[in-house]
């Protein structure tokens, strides 16, 4: 009795057959596909092609460290001889100009030695240097500070600018100190307060040195010139004189009497000059002072003591 909606047990039966059937021939047929491809594949050129390969990437692998020990010793021993004749230079510039040529060198014989793995690997180089300079240049303007820090850096370092320990004045920036450091992205001040400043290279753009040569020191003592202005003259000779061979390693020219000076609203003043070592023109500036204030006032002489104003 056949009713609408309904199969009969004969006719599901079948149906499960054929689906069978159908799922076996396409097992079957895959089977077949997959060794044929299988039976296809050329192994002796399969792995000829890996032991060659292999040779090549060994033979690469030791030409490359060989470079890498030559290269070292080449700048090792060109960094000795220089550093041997050029005393001028610091200790540590000469260790980071060492340090920078050889991450120079390791990072070009890298960048060769990669790309030739990636040539004998069989990868198309070409296409990646394309698309490597598109990112580069994206990378490039967005760190296009970073690149002018490391190169303004090592133009300071190889143009010897300033060295650690200098006292410097960087005019742009209003900051005054000691150089404690010297790096090629920032460099470190100390003031004379204690504050630390890290300075990116890129903003230094005047430099005043104030430790590569000596320093002017100017001494005015104030004089009443009507109490006798040559004996003045000759204390402060004495005092110059006496105080020249306690200072005589630090005082690079004179002392000497450069005259009276006119400082303004009737006051005067005897005005001595001299070229002293940097870091020594306020101790001897004071030594000075105190001596002539000292051998003036014994004699007595007046030192005014009044405020002097300006117009």
């Amino acid at each position: 009795m056949f009713i609408f909606g309904q199969t009969t047990p004969s006719s599901t039966l079948e149906s499960t057959v054929d689906s069978a059937l159908n799922i076996k021939k396409v097992t079957e047929k895959n089977v077949n596909a997959f060794e044929q491809f299988w039976k296809n594949i050329n192994w002796d050129q399969i792995i000829a092609m890996v032991i060659g390969k292999t040779i090549y990437i060994i033979f690469l692998i030791f030409l490359f460290i060989i470079l890498n020990r030559v290269g070292k010793k080449l700048i090792d021993r060109a960094y000795g001889n220089y550093g041997a004749k050029q005393q001028a230079f610091s200790e540590s510039r000469l260790k980071t100009l060492h340090t920078l040529i050889n991450n120079a060198f390791q990072y070009t014989l890298f960048f060769f030695f990669l790309y030739s793995l990636l040539t004998i690997i069989g990868v198309p180089v070409g296409s990646l240097l394309a698309g490597a300079g598109i990112a580069g240049v994206a990378i490039g303007l967005g760190a296009q500070g970073f690149m002018n820090d490391i190169i303004t850096g090592f133009f300071i370092i190889l143009e010897q600018q300033m060295d650690v320990g200098d006292y410097i004045r960087l005019a742009n920036l209003s900051i005054e100190g000691t150089v404690t450091s010297i790096g090629l992205r920032t460099t470190q001040m100390k003031a004379l307060d204690g504050t630390v400043h890290f300075i990116p290279n890129r903003n230094i753009t005047t430099i005043s040195n104030l430790s590569r040569s000596n320093m002017q020191v100017l001494i005015d003592v104030r004089i009443i010139p009507d109490e006798g202005y040559e004996q003045i003259i000759t204390i402060i000779d004495q005092v110059n004189e006496e105080l020249k061979e306690k200072y005589i390693d630090s005082i690079q020219t004179g002392p000497s009497v450069f005259g009276m000076v006119d400082l303004g609203n009737g006051n005067f003043a005897v005005r001595t000059t001299m070229y002293v070592l940097n870091g020594k023109q306020a101790l001897i500036k004071e030594e000075f002072l105190a001596q002539y204030v000292k051998k003036l006032s014994e004699a007595n002489f007046t030192i005014p003591n009044s405020p002097i104003t300006l117009q």
